[in-house]
């Protein structure tokens, strides 16, 4: 900060009992407006007045994406260096924070439970849905081509859905996991793994932001076009970590931004999009670095979608 003034002016806009929420809030992760206010219990004018007060002394950064906003701290500088020292200050026991915190709980679930039901609906067409728009042909040959020449002990499958990643990488690993919290898909997976010879994969229910840790640690983490589901995808990046091997690699499939709002009301994304910016900032909070990125446009200029696929590395690699 420049000087007293602006050092004054952050304060201030912090020093609310609403905004200094809005920021714990956004500590645990990016959300939507519409999820703070109703956390908050306040209305929409009001949380964007208040969250547009923080947004402007550089506490916290605001994304746009279609009809949608989300916002999160500012992950460096003097702004959101603050904003976490304010809330490191703020008892966890406070009743406010705790009531604030199980509606979060409460929020996350039921998006939850609405993507499962999705999920569940569309689990036997999974594979003709996802190929719908996007160059799959070359995207996986993309994929392929970032494990050639290379056997890993494991390789973890993140959202595995129903279990095309683990098929297609069946010749890349000794030991395959895939994990997904939709039933119906890993019922899918399973016997599309078990038609195809498959013995040395397995797949798993479970929680992809609260990783079960009897899965071990992976040489590779996949994770196939699933991060547009969640709406704090660096939450995602960041569990994903404390699963991978020292010198390990992620490889993330996931669209480019796009303005496509009947993928979110219909199709259950939350997120239209992942950007380059917001991919390195996760990757780097996570202790990540983008090694590498590759675009594919879409054949049908119309209403295709680009996808784009990142290859991140432990951070400490790229200065070696």
């Amino acid at each position: 900060m420049n000087d007293t003034a602006d050092l004054v002016g952050v304060l201030r806009a912090a020093g609310e009992t609403t905004r200094l929420r809005l920021l714990a809030l956004l500590a645990d992760g990016e959300q939507s407006v519409k999820d703070l206010t109703e956390i908050l219990g306040q209305s929409q004018p009001r949380v964007s007045r208040h969250l547009k007060l923080l947004a402007d002394a550089g506490l916290i950064n605001r994304n746009a994406e279609g009809a949608w906003a989300y916002y999160g701290l500012a992950p460096d500088g003097a702004g959101g260096d603050l904003a976490r020292w304010l809330i490191s200050r703020w008892s966890a026991d406070d009743p406010d924070r705790l009531r604030d915190r199980q509606r979060l709980e409460s929020v996350r679930l039921q998006q939850a439970e609405q993507a499962a039901a999705y999920f569940a609906k569309v689990a036997d067409s999974w594979d003709l849905l996802r190929s719908l728009h996007v160059p799959e042909e070359a995207v996986e040959a993309a994929i392929v081509e970032a494990m050639r020449g290379r056997v890993v002990d494991t390789l973890i499958d993140l959202g595995t859905g129903t279990g095309r990643m683990l098929e297609l990488l069946a010749g890349h690993y000794r030991r395959g996991i895939g994990i997904d919290a939709s039933r119906e898909m890993i019922a899918v997976a399973r016997a599309k793994l078990a038609q195809c010879g498959i013995g040395h994969a397995q797949v798993r229910l479970g929680d992809i932001v609260d990783l079960d840790a009897s899965a071990g640690r992976a040489d590779v983490i996949v994770v196939h076009q699933v991060l547009h589901y969640f709406d704090d995808p660096g939450r995602v990046l960041a569990q994903a970590r404390r699963a991978l091997k020292p010198g390990g690699e992620m490889l993330i499939v996931d669209f480019a931004p796009h303005t496509l709002e009947f993928l979110r009301s219909h199709h259950a994304h939350r997120r239209l999009g992942l950007s380059e910016a917001q991919m390195a900032g996760w990757a780097r909070a996570a202790g990540l670095a983008v090694a590498d990125l590759r675009s594919f446009p879409p054949t049908n200029t119309a209403e295709g979608l680009t996808v784009c696929l990142w290859r991140l590395i432990d951070e400490t690699e790229t200065s070696l």
